[in-house]
C-alpha cells in the first residue's frame, strides 16, 4: 500500500490497475464457539424480552424454540459478510478516493493561496480605516475652527456694531428734532453706553479709546437737548385753561422714554427734571384747586347755626311752630328731604360753578363738597397713573398733591369749626364712604390715606354737634317753650323728622354707635315731651297732647323706615296707651255715671244677700239718662275728637275705640239689669245693642 502511494507521488495523473485480494490477507472468517467464554448473565433479560415482544425475530425465536446461541451466531456471520463486501467495494472505488484526495489537496493550496491574498486586503482596509479615522479627526477640527470662527465673527461684528458710532446718529442727536425717529436714536445711544458701561471686556479694548469721547459727547448733548424739550413741555403745564389731562395723554406719554434715558444716564439731570415737573404741578393744581374752592364758596347755601338745635326756642326760628313765618334756608336744618339724592349722584360729574352762579343757584354744603372731592378723584386718579407711567414710581404723586391736599385742607379745616348742620355732616360722612369705594373699584390706592384723614376729622364733629342737640333737650327752658297748644310741639317735629334723618341715613350701615345716640336723644325728648304735658292743667289736655305728639313722631319715623325700628315701637306703645288713658277721660266726662256703675256694681249678682242689694229704683236714672242723650253725647265726643287731634284717622281711630269701650260698658249694664229682680221694667228704656252699633258704623264710614 505504502509502494502504491509513492507511485501515485510520482506520477499523480496516471492511475494504476491494482488488483487487490482481500480475503488472502484475511482468509475464510470462522466464527467458532469460544469454549472458554464467560458465562453471560441472564439478569434482566426478562424485562428486555417484555420490551422485545413485538418484534417480529424475536417472536419468530420464540415461538419456534431456537436456541439463541446458535441464532446468535448466525447473526455474527451475516455481519462478518457485509464487512467483507464493503471492504470489498471500498477497494474497488480506490481509484475514485484517490482522484477526490488530489482534488482536495489542489483546493486547499488554492484556499492557501487566497487566505494570503485576504489577509494583505485585511492589512490594507486597517490601514484605509486609521486613515479615515484620521481624516475623521481633521474634519471635526476644522468643522470646530470653522464654527469658532463663526462664533468669534458674529461677536466681532456684534461687538463692531454695538460699539460704532455711526455718521447718521451723531447727526439726529445734534441736530435732530426730537421725535419718534429721535427717541429710536437715542434708545441706540443708550444700548451702546451700556455696552461699553457693562462688558470688562470692551474696556480693555483699544477700539474704545477712539469711540468712548464720542459716546460722552453724544450723550452729554442728548441730555442737554432733552432737558430742555421736557423743561419746555413742562412750562405749556403752567398756561391759563390748559387741559393738563390732554396734555399729558397726548405729548408727555409719547416722550416718556426720555425719563428713562435720563434716570439711567444722567441721575442729576433726571432728578431735575422730576423736581421742576413736581414744582410744576404742585403749584399748578394747587392753583386750580384753590380757584375752584373760591368759586364753590359762592354757590354755598347756609344751612344751620349755632343755635339751630332741636331744644332752642328762638321766636325767629319757630318754622315749626303754628302761626309763626319760617326763616328762609332753614327748612333743611332737621329734615333730609331731597338732600338725600346727592347719595345718589355720588358720581355724577362736579359742578360748573360759573354756570351754577349765572343761574343763580345755592346749594347744601355737602354738594359742593361731593364735587369738590369729585374733582379730587378724578385728577388723582388721572394723575397717579401718569406718574406711574411717565415716571415709572408712585412716591411722585405725593410729593406733588402735597400743595393740593394743604390748599383743601386749609379751606376744610375753616369750614369745619363753624359748622352746625348734624345731617349734612352725616351726608358728609357716607359721601366719604362712596368715594372710598370707588377708589377701591377703580384700583388707585393714592387716596386712602386723605380719605381716611377726612373721615376722622368730620365724626368729631358730628357727635359735637349731635351732643348741643342732646344738651338742648336735656336743659331746654320749659316757659320758653310751653305754648299752651295740643298740637304736636315744634321740638317733637324737629326731633322727629331730625331722628329719621338720621336712621334714612344709617338703613345701609348699620352704625351701631349711631344709633346708641339716637336712644340717648330719644330718652332726653321722653323726659321734655312730659315734662311739657304736665304743664297743661287738665288730665285730658295732658293726654291729647302726648297723643298729638306721638302720632306726628311715629308718622315722620315711617316714612324714613317703614319697617319700623326701636324708637318708632317705643312711640307707638306710647300712643297705645295714651289713647287708651284718652278713651277712659272721654267717656267719663259725658257718661261718669253708667261708666262708674259698671266699674263698681254690674259685677255683682243682683240676687246675692248683700247689705245693698241693687235695686231697679238705683239703675233707673242712668238707663233713662243714657237713653235721652247719648246720641247727642257721641255727637259731642265726635266734635271733641276732631279738635283735639291734628290727624284726623288717628282722632278717627280714637274715637271708634271710645264707641267701642261705650258699647262694651253699656252691654255689661244691660246684662246687670237682666239679673235684677223687676229689671224687665226697664226694657222699654233700654236703648238697644243694635241701635248703639248703627251708630258707631255711622261714625267709622265717615272716613
Amino acid at each position: 500500500m505504502a509502494e502504491v502511494a509513492a507511485n501515485n507521488a510520482n506520477h499523480p495523473y496516471e492511475t494504476p490497475k491494482i488488483v487487490f485480494d482481500f480475503g488472502a490477507f484475511v482468509g475464510d472468517l470462522i466464527v467458532e464457539e469460544d469454549a472458554s467464554s464467560v458465562d453471560i448473565s441472564l439478569e434482566g433479560l426478562q424485562k428486555e424480552l417484555e420490551e422485545c415482544k413485538d418484534d417480529d425475530v424475536v417472536a419468530n425465536i420464540l415461538s419456534k424454540g431456537t436456541k439463541l446461541r446458535e441464532y446468535t451466531k448466525g447473526v455474527e456471520n451475516n455481519l462478518r459478510k457485509v464487512e467483507l463486501d464493503s471492504i470489498q467495494d471500498y477497494i474497488k472505488e480506490s481509484d475514485n478516493l484517490v482522484s477526490l484526495h488530489d482534488q482536495i489537496r489542489d483546493c486547499d493550496s488554492i484556499l492557501s493561496q487566497m487566505e494570503t491574498l485576504l489577509s494583505g486586503f485585511q492589512v490594507e482596509i486597517g490601514s484605509i480605516s486609521s486613515d479615515i479615522k484620521i481624516l475623521q479627526e481633521k474634519s471635526m477640527d476644522m468643522g470646530l475652527k470653522l464654527k469658532n470662527r463663526k462664533v468669534a465673527e458674529s461677536k466681532l461684528a456684534k461687538f463692531v456694531e454695538d460699539i460704532i458710532v455711526p455718521p447718521k446718529m451723531v447727526d439726529i442727536i445734534v441736530d435732530g428734532e426730537v421725535n419718534d425717529e429721535y427717541m429710536r436714536t437715542l434708545d441706540n445711544l443708550s444700548k451702546k453706553l451700556k455696552f461699553v458701561e457693562v462688558d470688562p471686556m470692551v474696556k480693555a479694548s483699544k477700539a474704545l479709546k477712539d469711540v468712548q469721547p464720542e459716546l460722552e459727547k453724544l450723550r452729554q448733548k442728548a441730555v442737554s437737548k432733552v432737558f430742555d424739550f421736557v423743561v419746555q413741555k413742562l412750562q405749556a403745564l403752567r398756561k391759563p385753561k390748559t387741559n393738563i389731562q390732554i396734555l399729558q395723554q397726548n405729548v408727555l406719554l409719547k416722550y416718556k422714554y426720555v425719563i428713562s434715558f435720563l434716570k439711567e444716564h444722567s441721575k442729576e439731570v433726571h432728578l431735575e427734571v422730576r423736581a421742576a415737573y413736581i414744582d410744576t404741578m404742585n403749584k399748578v393744581l394747587s392753583a386750580h384747586f384753590r380757584a375752584y374752592i373760591q368759586a364753590l364758596e359762592k354757590l354755598q347755601l347756609d344751612i344751620a347755626t349755632s343755635n339751630d338745635l332741636i331744644g332752642v326756642e328762638t321766636r325767629s326760628t319757630g318754622l315749626f311752630s303754628r302761626g309763626r313765618e319760617p326763616l328762609k334756608n332753614r327748612s333743611a336744618v332737621f329734615a333730609l328731604g331731597e338732600r338725600l339724592n346727592i347719595l345718589k349722584e355720588i358720581d355724577q360729574p362736579a359742578l360748573i360753578p360759573h354756570i351754577a352762579e349765572a343761574s343763580s343757584l345755592k346749594y347744601p354744603y355737602e354738594v359742593l363738597f361731593r364735587s369738590l372731592h369729585k374733582l379730587l378723584m378724578d385728577t388723582a386718579t388721572s394723575e397717579y397713573l401718569f406718574c406711574d407711567e411717565f415716571f415709572g414710581e408712585e412716591s411722585i404723586f405725593y410729593e406733588i398733591f402735597a400743595g393740593p391736599f394743604a390748599v383743601i385742607d386749609e379751606h376744610f379745616n375753616s369750614i369745619l369749626p363753624n359748622w352746625y348742620d348734624a345731617i349734612g355732616l352725616m351726608l358728609m360722612i357716607r359721601i366719604v364712604h362712596q368715594h372710598q369705594l370707588i377708589m377701591s373699584r377703580r384700583r388707585i390706592p393714592c387716596l386712602d390715606s386723605y380719605l381716611d384723614k377726612v373721615n376722622i376729622a368730620l365724626w368729631p364733629r358730628f357727635k359735637m354737634v349731635f351732643d348741643m342737640h342732646l344738651s338742648s333737650l336735656r336743659n331746654a327752658n320749659l316757659k320758653l317753650l310751653w305754648e299752651d297748644d295740643i298740637h304736636p310741639h315744634y321740638v317733637m317735629r324737629r326731633y322727629a323728622e331730625f331722628t329719621a334723618s338720621l336712621i334714612h341715613l344709617n338703613v345701609e350701615y348699620g352704625d351701631g354707635q349711631l344709633e346708641l345716640n339716637m336712644e340717648r336723644l330719644r330718652m332726653a325728648v321722653d323726659d321734655l315731651l312730659m315734662k311739657l304735658a304736665k304743664m297743661f292743667s287738665k288730665p285730658k289736655l295732658q293726654i291729647v297732647f302726648l297723643i298729638n305728639n306721638c302720632d306726628m313722631t311715629i308718622a315722620v319715623l315711617k316714612e324714613a323706615c317703614p319697617e319700623g325700628g326701636k324708637i318708632q315701637l317705643h312711640f307707638e306703645e306710647m300712643l297705645k296707651s295714651n289713647t287708651g288713658l284718652f278713651v277712659e277721660e272721654l267717656l267719663m266726662e259725658h257718661f261718669s255715671d253708667l261708666i262708674k256703675f259698671v266699674k263698681t256694681r254690674a259685677s255683682e249678682d243682683p240676687n246675692a244677700s248683700t247689705e245693698r242689694p241693687i235695686s231697679v229704683r238705683e239703675v233707673e236714672p242712668i238707663v233713662k239718662d243714657f237713653g235721652s242723650r247719648w246720641k247727642g253725647a257721641i255727637e259731642l265726643m265726635h266734635k271733641d275728637v276732631i279738635t283735639s287731634f291734628s290727624n284726623f284717622l288717628c282722632g278717627m281711630e280714637i274715637l271708634r275705640a271710645a264707641l267701642t269701650q261705650l258699647l262694651l260698658y253699656y252691654t255689661r249694664l244691660s246684662d246687670c239689669i237682666k239679673r235684677i229682680n223687676g229689671g224687665a221694667a226697664l226694657n222699654k228704656d233700654l236703648v238697644s245693642i243694635s241701635s248703639i252699633m248703627y251708630e258707631i258704623r255711622k261714625y267709622s264710614r265717615s272716613f
